[in-house]
């Protein structure tokens, strides 16, 4: 039926071509995929350098020849990552736990706050390579001076993050939970330590990153085994492959934890993604 003369035509609704979700999609797995496609493309030029201008493999092999040592190696490497894995994980926890504790109790005691936070602070200006001789004079070669060195490192970023969150509690929702007579306590537990979640999360995602370092810190000083130790040998020895196949093996175990990690963070904090983008 055709319309009457002098009458507007409705109007159709311009249809894109493709959904608005499945491009955002599409977008997602570019933006998740671009770091994978950079790295190759400098894997990629790191081989053809080195096979351009024909560089010993003793000063820096080829990714290929990394490759093939890793494949001849497996069984040395992985016998070694699992060390360091177990030093690393344990670190991570003890650093962890003691740092969220240390920010509860400074929360819960301003007197604490004031004397803990300048020592805190100034703990940072003493390099860590300077504590992990007396570690090993002290523990041993033995895993408990490689797993105290990991605490070390991720103790500080888990504990200043929860506490500058605890501390940035919006204080209007303070005086509210006062007027209604809650006790520190209950102030403590319902309303400042949700607040202050997102900055716990980041600081533990950013200790999952450090933790490795401590504890390869520590077997470089003094170790009975691990990939720090592996490394140490290896360079002595001239087996640069060697050296860069534990490095790749230890950039492998380090994404994997932050990874996981991260995933834990985003479900902790469902509710405040923003703060843990990727």
């Amino acid at each position: 039926m055709l319309p009457a003369r002098g009458a507007v035509a409705p109007s159709v609704p311009f249809r894109p071509a493709f959904r608005l979700p499945a491009l955002e999609a599409v977008l997602r797995r570019l933006r998740a995929a671009q770091g994978l496609l950079t790295g190759l493309l400098l894997l990629l030029a790191w081989e053809g350098a080195v096979r351009l201008l024909d560089v010993p493999a003793w000063t820096l092999p080829a990714p290929s020849r990394i490759a093939t040592t890793m494949i001849e190696r497996w069984d040395v490497l992985v016998a070694e990552a699992a060390v360091t894995a177990t030093e690393t994980l344990l670190g991570f926890l003890a650093g962890a736990v003691c740092g969220v504790a240390l920010a509860l109790l400074m929360a819960a005691a301003p007197w604490l706050e004031r004397s803990v936070n300048p020592v805190l602070v100034v703990s940072q200006a003493i390099p860590v390579m300077a504590l992990a001789p007396l570690l090993v004079v002290w523990m041993g070669f033995g895993m408990a001076p490689k797993i105290v060195m990991a605490g070390l490192v991720i103790f500080f970023p888990v504990a200043a993050n929860f506490h500058e969150g605890l501390r940035r509690t919006d204080p209007g929702l303070v005086d509210l939970g006062r007027l209604y007579g809650a006790s520190p306590g209950r102030l403590l537990r319902l309303l400042r330590i949700p607040a202050a979640l997102p900055l716990l999360a980041t600081g533990i995602r950013m200790a999952a990153a450090l933790a490795p370092i401590g504890a390869v810190i520590g077997e470089y000083v003094g170790a009975s085994a691990g990939l720090g130790l592996l490394m140490l040998h290896a360079n002595a020895r001239m087996q640069t492959d060697l050296v860069f196949a534990a490095l790749a093996v230890l950039v492998v175990f380090t994404l994997a934890l932050w990874a996981v990690v991260g995933w834990g963070t985003r479900r902790l904090v469902h509710w405040a993604p923003d703060t843990l983008a990727p």
